[in-house]
């Protein structure tokens, strides 16, 4: 009798200790993926959204092969956005006009969410005209963009299809962005540091095919340990049910 509850008691501890884990390791991948862009002007720390896992999930898949290593931002807008991942861009000469590359492989399907906005620091696909708006399954571009009031918004609705919530209003009208891109180009992440770096790249001297004149490279692209103190919650991003 006594052997048989000291092996109860032994499974049921066991037991426990099976869930403590398992309900670590879930808490634990409940945490956004964090990238690290390493550029020649500065890092820039990107968090990639779970409500876009096409996306995430191939440029995760791009940042762990190398693909964005030593490529450049080949073109650049000030108040607009930056714009790199094109692989022709790697070994370009000066003057080369680049945004034609495209890794091996399709295009990824559009993933457009009303809730996430392409507020600055948004980083978002770029893709060609293609009736599907489908994403380049490299070129990437982050947000600058510029302030908006609420009559140029509501506006822009109708092309959006979409109502803007009253959160995402004061959001273009505060920090701004491009707001003519949604629901048009898929969002799928956003900057947590280094704006300043975005806001100094957008302002480089460039050519008129908007290739910054002299190159700004991204060094290297490193996931990173994500932390949770740095996430702070944007009223136009989706918190997921198991919360952040």
């Amino acid at each position: 009798m006594l052997y048989n509850m000291r092996k109860l008691l032994n499974i049921a501890l066991l037991f426990v200790f099976v869930i403590s884990i398992f309900s670590f390791a879930k808490k634990k991948q409940s945490l956004p993926t964090e990238v690290s862009i390493q550029t020649n002007m500065g890092e820039i720390v990107v968090m990639l959204y779970d409500e876009t896992p096409k996306h995430r999930d191939n440029f995760i898949k791009m940042v762990n092969n190398h693909s964005f290593d030593s490529l450049l931002f080949h073109r650049v807008i000030q108040n607009f956005m930056i714009q790199g991942g094109d692989p022709q861009s790697k070994n370009a000469v000066a003057g080369a006009m680049l945004g034609n590359g495209e890794m091996p492989g399709g295009r990824i399907q559009a993933e457009f969410n009303p809730n996430i906005i392409h507020k600055k620091g948004a980083l978002a696909a770029a893709r060609d005209n293609n009736p599907d708006m489908a994403s380049s399954n490299c070129q990437f571009y982050i947000v600058q963009g510029r302030t908006f009031n609420e009559a140029q918004l509501r506006s822009m609705e109708q092309r959006r299809g979409t109502p803007y919530t009253q959160e995402q209003i004061d959001l273009y009208k505060t920090i701004g962005g491009t707001p003519h891109l949604d629901m048009g180009y898929t969002v799928f992440g956003e900057v947590l540091k280094g704006l300043e770096v975005v806001d100094k790249i957008a302002a480089v001297a460039r050519d008129a095919n908007d290739r910054p004149n002299q190159d700004v490279r991204i060094l290297k692209m490193t996931i990173i340990s994500p932390k949770k103190n740095r996430f702070v919650k944007n009223p136009a991003y989706i918190v997921p049910s198991s919360g952040r």
